[in-house]
């Protein structure tokens, strides 16, 4: 009964606060008026306005961060203030979160008056691009939020359609009032009553957290049963180490008086040295009789692996080469060209591939500067389809390189003959497929997808994409990408719209080919071209939706994803603005390690015919002294 009494006046404090909670003034009255009568006396407990001051007090602190856009202090707030079970179970929270992201990502789009701080822009852009790949990538099975995922990757937002929404002036003030009802309904219930904190504390909750506990407990004795293991060999060799040196110290002492040291003696301590680093038989066989042998062993157990140096490339003389490339015979032309290309794909990427690439660069190799009628791009016209093949393939791998590009693309012809070759080069299907991987790399350049679209090469790749039974897989998926590549302008998704009937066909017929690497292509082509509304019309006729959802059934979460964008593309009521486009967008802005990745591709497309072998070209008279630099062995 004494405990009672003790406490009694706490839990009277603690059952008027969960009343008043709950805001049952009229019980709470009855309740302090009987207290009151009985003489039982109720401490002051923290009163709602004061509660209420705090939360206004936050609440202030939410709103001042989100119309100042300091995404960082909001989202300190955010983890702060809201349970991690709404955060992470809550639906409504979780919308609210990704759109409040989408604001603190387009912030300086919006409001910003003067020049627009580029820097700025794209540090929100790529908080946004981290955060859809982690707590917000499974909002992407939402369709409302699917278009969203494209927001990175638009230079424009401000001009895109699927984004014009989000620059309207109602979008801030309604998420701002979207905001304000959930902050005051968790901060609310964030402010929950002692009562109810002590009835949690003693429910599931505390038992998750007592599991918690015990599993953490469990994986530290696992931990400290690892690291007593490691203590233990450790002391064993520390103390058999000084077993050896003692010895060791004993020897040279010896020695003072004229007792000599054998072989067998310095061979059973090594013996010992080495016992937990190498087996013993091996020790044992190695010969300490000669000087150093043991020491040596030892300082090699323990030395650190080294770094190995690349060294740059010898020069060459380029002057000599493109005068032998132009003049030579097939042989020798071919001999050349296959030892170029080696000398780049073979190099190691860094700082010996970028000398080799500058080396043929600033001395103009192909002669894409010259003005000269005659100039060593002449050889993919050669006569000899193996100088031809050979042309192409350099080509092919100087293409992969950010700066192999634009040193090609400064010499329209060379667009032009490409483009010939691989409309004309049925026969030579190898060069055509050279040919072929280095339009679609010099088509990340805008003016060569300009050159490429007016000259016709998309509904040529449609046409050579009906027949993919014909085509190799190296052919299909790089007819793809390119295709895709020049559906992203205008002028290509024009093309297209001319033969919407047959394209679509073509597509949609891709999407269930069997090689899977050709989906993201097809997908993003697709996507593309649905912007007109022509080409949506047709899709509709001929039932694209119903064929994509075909598709959504094969459980790839990517590709589902990428197929939901394309139905809100089909299903847009959007009218396309030409105005889109801009000519000020930055060219070649790719992955370079993945381009660069693509010279593999490059020297293993073919086999080697025989006579053009590595070690045959080492045999050449041709590559003596100064010029065997060349060469690399297979």
């Amino acid at each position: 009964m004494g405990d009672i009494l003790a406490y009694e006046s706490e839990i009277f404090g603690l059952i008027k606060e969960y009343l008043r909670f709950c805001d049952f003034e009229e019980t709470v009255k009855i309740f302090e008026k009987e207290c009151k009568g009985k003489g039982k006396p109720i401490p002051k407990t923290i009163g709602n306005g004061l509660r209420d001051s705090k939360t206004l007090i936050i609440q202030k602190e939410f709103l001042t961060s989100f119309e100042d856009g300091d995404e960082k202090v909001f989202f300190n707030l955010w983890e702060e203030h809201i349970p991690e079970h709404i955060r992470d179970k809550d639906p409504q929270s979780q919308k609210l979160e990704f759109y409040l992201h989408i604001h603190f990502a387009i912030f300086p789009l919006k409001t910003t008056l003067g020049a627009l701080d580029r820097s700025d822009l794209d540090e929100r852009i790529a908080e946004f691009k981290h955060y859809l790949e982690t707590r917000g990538a499974a909002m992407s099975q939402t369709t409302e939020f699917l278009p969203y995922y494209a927001l990175p990757f638009v230079p424009n937002p401000v001009a895109h359609p699927s984004f014009k929404e989000l620059f309207k002036d109602s979008w801030i003030p309604e998420l701002r009032k979207r905001l304000e009802q959930f902050l005051s309904l968790i901060l609310k219930a964030s402010n929950a009553p002692k009562l109810l904190t002590l009835f949690k504390e003693t429910g599931s909750g505390n038992k998750e957290y007592v599991h918690q506990l015990q599993q953490q407990l469990l994986d530290a004795e696992r931990k400290a049963a690892t690291y007593m293991k490691r203590y233990n060999k450790m002391q064993a060799d520390y103390h058999n180490l000084i077993g050896v040196t003692a010895e060791l110290v004993d020897s040279l002492e010896a020695t003072v008086t004229g007792k000599m040291i054998t072989p067998e003696y310095l061979q059973s301590v090594c013996v010992r040295l080495f016992s937990n680093q190498m087996r013993q038989s091996v020790a044992q066989s190695i010969d300490f009789t000669r000087p150093g042998t043991a020491s040596s062993m030892l300082r090699a157990s323990i030395a650190p692996p080294k770094s190995k140096d690349v060294p740059l490339l010898p020069s060459l003389d380029y002057e000599k080469l493109k005068k032998d490339l132009m003049y030579g015979n097939d042989r020798l032309k071919a001999l050349l060209l296959q030892a170029l290309r080696w000398r780049l794909t073979r190099s190691y990427p860094g700082e010996q591939r970028d000398a080799v690439l500058q080396g043929y660069i600033s001395n103009d190799l192909l002669q894409c500067n010259s003005s000269n009628q005659r100039s060593v791009l002449q050889l993919l016209n050669s006569k000899s389809e193996i100088v031809r093949q050979y042309m192409a393939r350099l080509i092919n791998a100087i293409a992969s390189l950010a700066e192999g590009r634009i040193y090609l693309s400064q010499n329209p012809v060379l667009l032009r003959v490409l483009e010939n070759t691989l409309k004309n080069g049925e026969k030579d299907y190898l060069m055509r497929e050279n040919v072929l991987g280095a339009l679609q790399k010099l088509s990340l350049r805008r003016a060569a997808q300009t050159a490429m679209i007016q000259d016709g090469i998309v509904m040529w790749l449609v046409n050579v994409l009906e027949d993919t039974d014909s085509l190799s897989d190296y052919t299909l998926e790089y007819s793809v990408a390119l295709l895709m590549n020049l559906c992203l302008r205008t002028a290509g998704i024009k093309k297209c719209a001319q033969h919407a009937k047959h394209v679509l066909k073509v597509l949609s017929d891709l999407l269930g080919h069997e090689n899977y690497e050709i989906r993201p292509y097809v997908n993003g082509a697709l996507y593309s071209i649905l912007a007109i509304p022509s080409i949506r019309e047709e899709a509709k006729a001929m039932g694209m939706e119903e064929i994509l959802r075909c598709f959504c059934k094969e459980g790839n979460a990517e590709m589902n994803r990428q197929i939901e964008f394309i139905i809100k593309q089909l299903n847009s009521a959007e009218v396309y603005d030409d105005g889109l486009e801009s000519d000020d967008e930055d060219e070649d802005d790719y992955d370079e390690n993945a381009m660069e990745s693509d010279l593999d591709k490059a020297e293993v497309l073919q086999p080697q015919p025989r006579e053009l072998s590595g070690e045959a070209l080492l045999n050449s008279e041709y590559f003596g002294n100064s010029w065997y630099c060349l060469i690399f062995r297979d």
